[in-house]
């Protein structure tokens, strides 16, 4: 993979070794200043007109479809406690907010993969805040009040990019990225269930409809999904299932709820206003200016953790959208990119929606759907087929013809087989889903996406984070521990670990998931991005001081993104 990204982008490695080099030569801390930042525009700017031109790609299509009702239909969902309880929003500052971020991150932004939107902990951090202040004596405007935490999140944010602190990066491995990302798909799962336990509060009949609807949403994308990976059918359809699967699901779910006696049991759909208004019919400035002085200083200790938290979440979405699984030429931009969230956290405070940031699952989502795929080099064919035929010629069978027929299709098998070779890496299909974003705010779409029922998006929920859940690292885990031994690979790295120290680091693991996932739940739910980067200290200074041995740990834990975009940050410090 590695020597692929080389031959690649070698221009692109080049100058970003350069510019490592530099900076470390440089021990002067005030021309230190902006160096990521300016680093990252270098590095980017002789890409900026191919990553406009290579967007004439199919990849582009079902990558545009995918990650919109991926992206829109969940942040609706997980708005909508905040928007029933706080009165203060409406499903326009969502839509609102998921246009600025695509607009800003695909225009502007270093990594233009990586998915910006309204996620879950946004939505609990502005639902716990509106909860603390309204209980203050003369409680203070929200909105007013948002607008400042979010005004000095963005300050830190520019400090933060110009100081180059994202160079802590190189200390983020899998281990707090599979914990984040464990944490995540379960908060995917509750809001599910929560979506639907909701609607018992209306009518039984369309409580029982939002189930129905939900599994049949659930099944059906993964039904698809494991259609695209049989050998049935033609190849190009198998990607068809993959690539519109889950949009074909959703359309077909909602359709359902108004066919036959399902109509008639009125199931709950989705709560939309007028063609762009804001909540209750207000401007859409927010003078937060006018503020009273003695809770702009309340608004600062807010906004020190909205920062730690998109510190975390922003970066480790931009890591996992650049994963080393995806065969990526072009070089990312964390410095950058964090300065533009800057940006857009200031512009929600002003304009009074949830401010957006890097999501997971659906940043690696996106660049999953833009692989371009293809057969296998001749040396990886090479050591596949000593992998899987080399054990036969030494099994001791005696019946040659068996042998000889195995190695034929274990060849064939091979042969056929298609590997990424290629990453789409443009910036239409961001902007593109965006955009629909913005389409959605007017009136005829609006009322569509009001027939939309919400038992299909506890489906949604389900479905991408049971998705989610099963590419985990803590998952594949703990799926090794109970698999049957006779049944697992020879060639799996977990053999190498020994099974104490493998739930070990699996238990620390769930521990730390179940410490954040608990405080979320509790009257300390603000404070649950400061768990969450806890993670990172724990792995690098607690971890290793633990009876596991160099190898063991080289093979639990790894880093996150490829040499080539970890260089970025200054490189990986990751050691065992």
């Amino acid at each position: 993979m590695e020597e692929q990204t080389r031959e690649l982008a070698p221009g692109s490695r080049t100058l970003l070794q350069d510019a490592t080099t530099t900076r470390r030569q440089t021990p002067s801390f005030i021309r230190n200043l902006g160096a990521g930042i300016i680093l990252d525009v270098r590095a980017r700017t002789p890409w900026y007109l191919s990553d406009w031109t290579d967007a004439w790609n199919y990849r582009v299509v079902p990558a545009t479809a995918l990650i919109f009702f991926a992206n829109v239909l969940p942040g609706i969902a997980f708005s909508l406690d905040l928007i029933e309880t706080t009165q203060q929003y409406a499903v326009a500052e969502v839509l609102v907010s998921s246009f600025m971020a695509a607009f800003v991150f695909s225009v502007f932004g270093a990594q233009p993969l990586t998915i910006a939107g309204v996620t879950g902990p946004i939505t609990v951090f502005n639902k716990t805040i509106y909860d603390i202040i309204s209980k203050q004596p003369n409680a203070p405007n929200y909105l007013h009040f948002m607008g400042w935490v979010y005004f000095w999140a963005a300050i830190i944010h520019w400090f933060t990019a110009v100081l180059n602190w994202c160079n802590f990066l190189k200390y983020v491995t899998l281990f707090s990225c599979d914990t984040f990302g464990f944490y995540v798909s379960w908060v995917y799962l509750q809001y599910g269930v929560q979506v639907i336990t909701r609607q018992f509060s209306g009518e039984f009949d369309g409580a029982l409809v939002g189930i129905i609807l939900g599994l049949l949403m659930l099944v059906t994308s993964f039904l698809f999904q494991r259609l695209s990976e049989t050998t049935l059918l033609h190849r190009h359809i198998r990607r068809f299932f993959l690539d519109y699967g889950m949009p074909i699901s959703l359309i077909a779910a909602s359709g359902m709820a108004y066919w036959g006696r399902f109509n008639t049991s009125n199931p709950t759909t989705l709560p939309v206003g007028g063609a762009f208004q804001a909540a209750n019919g207000r401007a859409w400035i927010v003078k937060f200016w006018e503020l009273d002085g003695k809770w702009v200083s309340v608004a600062l200790p807010f906004g020190i953790i909205l920062w730690i938290l998109f510190f975390f979440d922003h970066n480790v979405s931009s890591l996992i959208a650049q994963g080393s699984q995806f065969p990526l030429r072009k070089p990312p931009g964390f410095h950058h990119d964090f300065f533009l969230l800057g940006i857009t956290t200031f512009i929600a405070g002003l304009i009074g929606v949830p401010a957006p940031n890097g999501l997971i699952p659906q940043a690696p989502i996106h660049t999953a759907s833009l692989v371009i795929m293809g057969k296998p080099s001749r040396k990886d064919l090479d050591e596949e087929e000593h992998r899987i035929t080399r054990p036969s010629l030494q099994s001791g069978n005696d019946s040659t013809g068996v042998i000889i027929q195995m190695e034929k299709q274990s060849d064939y098998s091979v042969s056929r087989r298609e590997v990424p070779i290629a990453v789409v890496e443009q910036r239409v299909s961001n902007l593109a889903q965006g955009s629909l974003c913005l389409v959605l705010l007017t009136g005829p779409f609006l009322h569509i996406l009001g027939l939309v029922p919400r038992g299909v998006l506890a489906g949604l929920f389900w479905f991408m984070g049971a998705d989610a859940l099963k590419g985990n690292g803590i998952t594949i885990k703990l799926l090794y521990l109970i698999r049957d031994k006779t049944l697992t690979s020879p060639d799996d790295p977990l053999r190498k670990v020994r099974k104490s120290r493998l739930l070990m680091f699996v238990a620390i693991q769930l521990v730390a998931f179940g410490a954040t996932f608990v405080v979320t739940q509790s009257v300390a739910a603000i404070g649950f991005p400061v768990i969450i980067l806890l993670l990172v200290p724990l792995r690098t200074y607690v971890i290793p001081q633990l009876p596991f041995t160099q190898e063991e740990l080289s093979i639990l834990d790894g880093p996150t993104a490829s040499p080539f975009t970890m260089e970025s940050v200054g490189g990986s410090r990751h050691t065992a």
